[in-house]
């Protein structure tokens, strides 16, 4: 061979080497998001005590669970303190957490090839987010960081991968398909003293994602002193209160796929929880900030004496006022600004949204002015429009089984009940905030901050055979799902029966059983069970389409 030829042959190879080695080094500086410069970082060196596996302080901070299985937590201090002092309490909980999440990402997207290229282009996606959140956060979630352990490292970096986990919820719109994000919000007032606030969180990231929830009491050396209902390692808010009787929930909304990044809507609700006493210092908080998503953010205000809707999309940000002394909120926008939004209106001409919305409106109806208690039945309410049978865990449903958790806020007395595992179904323990925060930090030991006089009892439900046999569905369609894929697997046709009895009334345990038939090719058993389906209330227009094409290809 020439000495031409093998600079040729060189040439052919090293280009394209140097145009990979270039885009690896321009991808890993283009996604790369440096952590905040933090001058003093001493509460790196703060020390965690502990007593027993239930309960941990740092000085005046303290994390404890209380008999309902609820996580308690307070936290005070400069925003790189608060992160880091959150993240040392929480260390064992935050890899539990982060193992429940990566895990769940990977059955819902079980191709590793497709998972490796989700995860670059999710940071490709992600990439510049830090230029939207307030350096506070930034700093707090930093802080955090570095209680992250070593292992989902090839997730990405601490920093950058925790701050990616904070979108996590607006993540959720993208992949509708796999139902991970649909809530149902109301609220009631008068003009006595009546500010009732109610909320289910239909975030699913599997059961072990929702095992340590965590009743957060902040105390920032900025802003309000506040509560949230979250999870080890999340600074953001979904559900929470201030100390002036403010509220924020959110609801997600139908949204084209985001084509950038900009702030997680759950940073936003946690800066109006901190920084806003009013509607009106909420909404400016909502305006001022760029989101990716479509969102509707509940707005209780104890100083307003009402409740609104700030429906905000990536473009414009709109105060949604109902007619009367009511609000429901569900998946869809209520508006006359979004009314011609052609992406508004087919959601609701073929979600389940506008179902659970008029449902709330029915329990409403019933109750008038509804007590705590009351709100607690509306949310833990299975049943359809005119108490039709739904079948457990149809999205229809205001409780669809499958809820991380639920909220239930009298604003005027800074009280808020929070549900015990499971879903919305466990005791409502009630927390008032004005002695949590006269309490704490005052207080040392495992004191407990629930007021446990006021609470709700568990659902009954939870002892009847009826939930048992929904469990039961739970762990036997898994199974099915199973062998329907791996068609060279049967079945004994007793689990069938089991599994057809558990939940007979769901849709979707018909569907999940013509699927299995039809995967072997038994037509003849998956024509009735897909006529059966179609019988039933189909919580969507497009389910209610693929199991009518699912049926038409099993009679060819």
């Amino acid at each position: 061979m020439t000495r031409k030829a093998k600079k040729r042959i060189l040439i052919f190879i090293g280009i394209p080497l140097v145009c990979i080695a270039g885009f690896v080094i321009w991808f890993k500086i283009a996604t790369r998001m440096d952590p905040p410069r933090v001058a003093d970082m001493r509460a790196l060196d703060l020390q965690r005590t502990r007593q027993g596996d239930h309960y941990f302080a740092i000085g005046r901070n303290k994390l404890q669970k209380n008999e309902f299985g609820l996580w308690e937590m307070y936290v005070e201090g400069d925003a790189f303190t608060r992160g880091a002092v959150f993240g040392k309490l929480n260390k064992e909980l935050i890899y539990g957490q982060e193992k429940a999440f990566i895990d769940q990402i990977r059955v819902l997207v079980p191709n590793e090839s497709y998972l490796k290229t989700l995860k670059y282009a999710l940071a490709f996606f992600n990439r510049g987010m830090d230029k939207y959140i307030p350096r506070e956060y930034l700093e707090e979630i930093y802080g955090i960081s570095f209680s992250h352990p070593d292992t989902f490292d090839f997730v990405g970096e601490k920093y950058n991968r925790v701050l990616n986990y904070h979108a996590a919820h607006d993540i959720g719109h993208a992949m509708r398909q796999y139902m991970l994000v649909g809530c149902t919000s109301f609220s009631a007032w008068d003009d006595d003293s009546l500010l009732l606030v109610g909320r289910n969180f239909d975030f699913y990231v599997g059961d072990e994602f929702a095992e340590n929830k965590i009743v957060a009491f902040f105390k920032p050396d900025s802003g309000q002193r506040f509560m949230t209902v979250t999870w080890p390692g999340f600074i953001g808010a979904v559900s929470g209160m201030n100390e002036h009787g403010l509220t924020v929930t959110l609801n997600a909304a139908a949204s084209d796929p985001p084509l950038a990044t900009k702030t997680p809507i759950a940073i936003l609700a946690r800066e109006i929880l901190q920084y806003a006493t009013d509607i009106d210092g909420a909404l400016a908080i909502a305006q001022k900030r760029e989101t990716f998503v479509s969102e509707t953010i509940m707005v209780g205000s104890a100083s307003d004496g009402k409740t609104v809707l700030i429906e905000k999309s990536p473009s414009r940000t709109v105060l949604y006022e109902a007619p009367g002394q009511r609000i429901i909120c569900a998946n869809h926008y209520q508006s006359e600004a979004f009314s011609a939004d052609e992406m508004n209106r087919e959601n609701i001409r073929t979600s389940d949204s506008p179902y659970r919305y008029e449902r709330i409106g029915e329990l409403l109806d019933q109750y008038g002015k509804p007590t705590v208690r009351d709100a607690a039945d509306i949310l833990r309410d299975k049943e359809g429009k005119d108490n039709a049978v739904l079948g457990y865990g149809n999205q229809k449903s205001v409780n669809q089984l499958i809820a991380h958790h639920s909220v239930i806020f009298k604003p005027l007395e800074r009280k808020v009940w929070v549900s015990a595992s499971p879903y919305q179904l466990g005791t409502y323990v009630c927390y008032d905030l004005n002695k949590v925060f006269a309490r704490f930090p005052e207080t040392v030991g495992p004191e407990p901050m629930s007021s446990n006089g006021e609470n709700i009892a568990a659902d009954p439900f939870l002892n009847t055979s009826a939930y048992r046999g929904y469990e039961h569905y739970r762990k036997l369609k898994g199974y099915v799902q199973w062998f329907t894929s791996h068609k060279k697997y049967t079945l004994d046709p007793a689990v069938l029966a089991a599994f057809e009895g558990s939940n007979p009334d769901f849709y979707h345990t018909h569907e999940l059983l013509g699927d299995y038939y039809r995967a072997h090719g038994a037509n003849n058993l998956a024509i009735p069970q897909y006529e059966k389906a179609l019988s039933l209330e189909i919580a969507t227009l497009t389910e209610r389409g693929s199991i009518e094409k699912k049926l038409e290809k099993s009679r060819e």
